[in-house]
């Protein structure tokens, strides 16, 4: 393909992502008002994977020619439906919720790191550190514990004395 063609096709593929983002983003904005605020919490790794697939299926509307706009609308309000059906279930049935979401692990407890816990999780010592000093800590001795939340971030609780 022609450096030229990489940069400007046509002006109807121009149009064409103009006419259809105009239209898809405040369909997706009125389903996700509608569908609610849980709908991109962010509280697990469930969550996470359905925003990342909202914004990928919304830049496939845009760019991918195959795909109509109706088509695009359908998929996302599939996967907000799925995503609002999932967090029903969840909050209603603990056996759903614990095949879809996964536990705090605890890091680090009385400035001593969990090796095994951390080994499990695939976290580096390196990645402690930084965590501690983002939450700012200068090493393990000053935290009274370091949680891995469901979402994948880490909570650091300083040792008394230490805020």
């Amino acid at each position: 393909m022609p450096i030229a063609d990489m940069l400007f096709q046509d002006w109807t593929s121009l149009l064409r992502v103009l006419l259809v983002g105009s239209l898809a983003y405040p369909a997706l904005v009125l389903f996700l008002r509608i569908s609610g605020k849980r709908t991109l919490a962010k509280l697990n790794a469930f969550d996470l994977v359905v925003t990342v697939a909202l914004g990928s299926t919304l830049a496939t509307v845009l760019l991918n020619r195959s795909v109509s706009l109706a088509e695009g609308l359908v998929a996302l309000l599939l996967l907000i439906g799925l995503q609002f059906l999932v967090a029903w279930l969840s909050v209603r049935s603990a056996r759903f919720s614990d095949l879809v979401k996964s536990e705090p692990t605890l890091l680090l407890h009385h400035g001593r790191l969990l090796e095994t816990a951390m080994r499990n999780q695939r976290v580096t010592e390196a990645e402690m550190l930084a965590a501690l000093r983002s939450g700012g800590l200068s090493g393990p001795e000053k935290a009274e514990s370091v949680v891995l939340e469901t979402d994948g971030t880490m909570s650091v609780v300083p040792a008394r004395g230490e805020t």
